[in-house]
């Protein structure tokens, strides 16, 4: 049971982990550009829902890497 907590707390802490550095990361590109202009609440939602997808796809991706590989172990035994 104590597995699945500690499982929990990582989980959460690497989507807010990564959430921060795809917000960081997207800081960089330039989206006045791509956006009409007068819709600043809208590109700032739409970057901050960006940042939350790729968090998400990041962490997801990461989880699910370090779960693999420790299930490699089993295929070795």
């Amino acid at each position: 049971m104590q597995n699945i907590g500690i499982q929990a707390i990582i989980t959460l802490a690497a989507y807010f982990i990564f959430t921060g550095v795809a917000f960081w990361a997207l800081q960089a590109v330039r989206f006045d550009h791509l956006l009409r202009p007068g819709h600043v609440p809208q590109a700032q939602t739409l970057f901050v829902i960006l940042a939350a997808v790729l968090g998400y796809l990041c962490t997801t991706f990461f989880l699910s890497f370090i779960d693999n590989t420790r299930n490699l172990l089993f295929l070795l035994k």
